[in-house]
């Protein structure tokens, strides 16, 4: 029987802060979108320095209406990460476009590399969707550079990346359209729900419209008397988030730098202790990486197993021993549903970093003896004959 998990993968960083705004939106006994969304959209547009913050019910949807707002649609194609989530891809295809998987920079920097974006480029092209992997951001001058020249909308995929920045501007600030998730593990954390943030005011009112109906008046509007009627003027969707979920934000959004912070902490442990270990290789450690306005927000901490480790047997090895571990991601060009709609993709570094990757615990309580029980075991398991290749 396995041992109970001692340190999980990852861990919510809730207390009275949580529990106080849930009560609020309790006893105002307004439960779907309102105040305290409206509330979460600027408090999140402030933190971010964009001029417009949507909560939506989910990053997918978001992706979905940021892929609308950058025009994609049937015959065009949008060019986009293969190591992510599969609701990356599948945002762009709900639009009828075609997802183009770029491949990575190296076995270092697993974010899209720009030189292979420029070759997947053609008259079909809309836009690039770029996700900032594990918090750690693409080279955006060189996309940005790319789409300005080829006269494409980016759109950042920000499910794992909220309070980071690389450079002096956040991400998620510097594209036409950026998508956050409030998923139950990442940094900020909702249960569920996202947020779709622009600088593009004409856009902005045409995602608010599609997130509820194509409404032009709320619900809230004729419960308080400001209208009467409504029209539906779009074709529009139930992408609404609640009022639950947007004071949680809130409350989320007020720890999020100390948390981020707490994150860094760890990852500069896990990478002390590491120092010298054979058999795997940290990610995004190059010196681009490392300058003082630079701040990726450790998400997760994947690393790179080498060749000679099977990874079932060592993720089984650790779960035995209260220790949670993950993949991310298996590409996700390599999926059935994608295998057989789109035959052919080659992504070398992309494919090598799906077998290889291993995701370690990483969460704001995590102690620093918790870090030195995943690395110690880590230690003992690899050099066991049941984690090697047989």
């Amino acid at each position: 029987m396995a041992a109970p998990i001692t340190v999980p993968l990852f861990d919510l960083n809730y207390g009275p802060e949580e529990t106080e705004a849930a009560l609020r939106v309790l006893q105002s006994k307004w439960l779907t979108q309102g105040d305290e969304t409206t509330a979460f959209e600027k408090e999140f547009a402030e933190y971010l320095g964009v001029n417009h913050a949507v909560a939506i019910t989910n990053c997918t949807a978001a992706l979905h209406l940021a892929c609308l707002a950058a025009g994609a649609g049937p015959g065009d194609e949008v060019i986009t990460s293969a190591l992510t989530f599969a609701a990356s891809a599948n945002a762009i295809r709900y639009t009828g476009a075609t997802p183009i998987f770029a491949d990575v920079k190296s076995f270092d920097d697993w974010t899209l590399d720009p030189d292979d974006i420029e070759r997947k480029i053609t008259p079909r092209t809309k836009a690039i969707l770029v996700v900032h992997y594990a918090g750690f951001g693409c080279d955006m001058e060189r996309i940005q550079a790319i789409a300005q020249k080829n006269k494409l909308k980016i759109i950042e995929d920000c499910a794992h990346s909220v309070g980071a920045s690389r450079g002096p501007k956040k991400l998620g600030s510097e594209g036409d359209f950026s998508c956050f998730s409030f998923f139950s593990n990442k940094n900020l954390s909702t249960g569920e729900g996202g947020m779709i943030c622009t600088n593009d005011a004409e856009a902005a009112a045409q995602i608010r419209l599609w997130r509820s109906h194509g409404m032009t008046h709320s619900t809230l509007d004729r419960h308080r008397g400001h209208a009467y009627t409504y029209d539906v003027v779009t074709l529009g969707y139930n992408y609404r988030i609640d009022e639950i979920r947007s004071a949680l934000g809130r409350a989320q959004l007020g720890k999020l730098d100390v948390a981020n912070a707490r994150r860094r902490e760890l990852a500069a442990l896990y990478k002390e202790l590491f120092a010298g270990f054979d058999g795997l290789q940290i990610p995004f450690c190059g010196a681009e990486f490392c300058v003082p306005t630079s701040d990726p927000n450790y998400h997760i901490f994947p690393v790179l197993l080498g060749n000679g480790i099977d990874r079932p047997s060592l993720m089984a090895a650790l779960r035995e021993r209260g220790i949670q571990s993950s993949v991310h991601y298996r590409p996700v060009h390599t999926f059935s549903a994608f295998r057989e709609a789109y035959p052919g993709v080659s992504l070398p570094l992309t494919e090598q970093i799906g077998l290889r990757v291993l995701t370690l615990p990483i969460y704001p309580a995590m102690s620093d003896e918790q870090v030195r029980v995943v690395v110690e075991n880590l230690e003992d398991i690899k050099d066991c004959k049941d984690a090697k290749d047989k």
